[in-house]
């Protein structure tokens, strides 16, 4: 932990960074981050004021006008030093998320060896992009005469606003400094309350790894108090934020700025007559109990055909019994949820279908924040569960007697964000994945983000823009034109 000494100062509290400087707050004050295990104070970060976010925004301006002329192979060879130093340093990183947010200890390691990755994929992806620019000729448009030339290249915005979200505080943070690093723009990362610390560390990665003074700036605190100052900025030339009913309010106001923004799933699951029930199985428990079903990608719904029902959900409950349940230290499957204020929404979902009924496939049962894996049978509509996103590690299942069936309830959630479907008819898939009105469809396995490559994107009120390395750089871009006029020729050429 040595490397990271400068970050915390003498009364334990983590500081901020801007202007290439661990400061601080002159606020005094301090925000408190519980252990989602002992459910006790762990962590302390700074609460910065208004008028410190004020100076951090302005001095990312700045930065980013220098910047944006450095060399883009010199943006990418500071990229590549930063990927290297994060995943030098992922033991000391993964624990602060297993304290934090109570990620498994393995999950944790590996939420910051796939940083790294992205960081490094980045740099070279944004070589790639930017490094060509396209020539349009004026005689291509009807009426007009080979008399012009436009030049087009790819631009930065300015500022960049990270907003990432306490599932994955480290990747869904550098998910966003990346590309608008390597495209010439600066950082402002706001760090959720569970997982600022983890993000704190990552931040002073990039610190070291010697990009210039102001560029990349991280400020704590309460969201009630610098929240909206900071998305209503003017110096802010573009927010990408991950996370929950928050970012609808952003948007409301935010000035005419490029938005990106993921809210959330409550991401469906078809099965199939055909399907390969031991495999639409294993992807239900990975893919609605990974991380206690904390994960915007989890399976939140399975649409189980009435046939075959029965048969999966029994496979299904074999599976769910051999889920380990207890500390993200000891590399358990379920592990708290991470406050006890999400614990008590999943339990209100729970309540609910029990008042109406449903089949409970195991015995509810929480201690604190834990909540063990519970698989609800027989859900209908009218229960809360169907529709609301629990973001626990409780997961619906609703029997159909169509196809149709199944693909209405899916497009009649206000969700969007990304779907399953198991089947061997690949007719039947590509047919349902055109249906369903979701970002992405996985056809036989369950949703994901990754490959962080690939895109990734929600309709409805799942957000709005794509994300993925390539849609990134590109949405922190803006497109520059330049008009070269040419005489008309006075003689005739042949």
């Amino acid at each position: 932990m040595a490397v990271f000494e400068e970050i915390v100062d003498e009364n334990g509290v983590y500081k901020f960074f801007y202007d290439g400087v661990w400061r601080k707050s002159s606020s005094g004050k301090s925000v408190t981050i519980i252990n989602p295990t002992t459910r006790k104070p762990h962590f302390r970060v700074q609460a910065c004021t208004q008028e410190e976010v004020n100076k951090v925004v302005e001095t990312a301006k700045l930065a980013q006008k220098s910047w944006a002329k450095t060399p883009l192979w010199k943006r990418a060879e500071l990229l590549h030093k930063a990927a290297a130093i994060l995943k030098e340093q992922k033991a000391p990183i993964a624990e602060c998320l297993v304290k934090e947010i109570a990620k498994p200890a393995k999950d944790a390691v590996t939420e910051v060896v796939r940083s790294g990755d992205l960081v490094s994929y980045c740099a070279e992806e944004g070589v790639r992009i930017l490094g060509e620019g396209k020539l349009l000729v004026s005689d291509s448009f009807p009426g007009n005469e080979r008399t012009k030339y436009c030049l087009t290249s790819k631009i930065p915005l300015g500022v960049v606003l990270a907003i990432p979200p306490f599932n994955y505080p480290v990747n869904l943070a550098v998910s966003k400094i990346a590309p608008a690093l390597i495209a010439g723009n600066s950082i402002v990362l706001k760090p959720p309350t569970q997982g600022a610390v983890a993000a704190l560390h990552m931040v002073h990665c990039f610190h070291l790894a010697g990009f210039p003074k102001g560029l990349i700036s991280c400020v704590t605190g309460k969201g009630s108090e610098i929240g909206d100052f900071l998305t209503m900025h003017p110096s802010i030339n573009c927010i990408s934020f991950t996370g929950g009913d928050t970012g609808i309010s952003i948007s409301k106001k935010a000035g005419m700025i490029p938005l990106q923004m993921e809210l959330g799933g409550k991401d469906a699951c078809i099965i199939l007559e055909d399907a390969d029930l031991d495999l639409a199985a294993a992807n239900i428990v990975k893919g609605g109990f990974s991380y206690s079903g904390q994960r915007c990608t989890a399976v939140k719904v399975a649409l189980v055909m009435e046939s075959v029902a029965d048969t999966l959900v029994e496979k299904v409950k074999a599976k769910v019994a051999k889920l380990t349940v207890g500390a993200p230290e000891d590399d358990c499957d379920i592990t708290p949820v991470v406050t006890e204020s999400s614990a008590n929404f999943i339990e209100g979902l729970v309540m609910d279908a029990k008042q109406k009924a449903a089949t409970f496939c195991q015995e509810y049962k929480r201690e604190g924040n834990l909540i063990w894996p519970l698989l609800l049978d027989n859900v209908l509509p009218d229960m809360r569960i169907a529709w609301e996103e629990p973001f626990g590690p409780v997961l619906p299942v609703i029997r159909i007697n169509s196809v149709e069936e199944g693909i209405h309830h899916c497009n009649a959630s206000n969700f969007g964000l990304q779907g399953c479907v198991f089947t061997r008819d690949i007719n039947k898939a590509i047919l349902i994945s055109d249906a369903m009105e979701t970002g992405t469809v996985q056809i036989n396995s369950a949703p994901s983000r990754g490959p962080d490559h690939f895109p990734f994107q929600g309709l409805k009120d799942s957000g709005i823009g794509s994300q993925g390395i390539t849609n990134s750089i590109n949405m922190m871009t803006k497109i520059k034109s330049t008009v070269i006029n040419l005489p008309t020729p006075s003689y005739t050429v042949g």
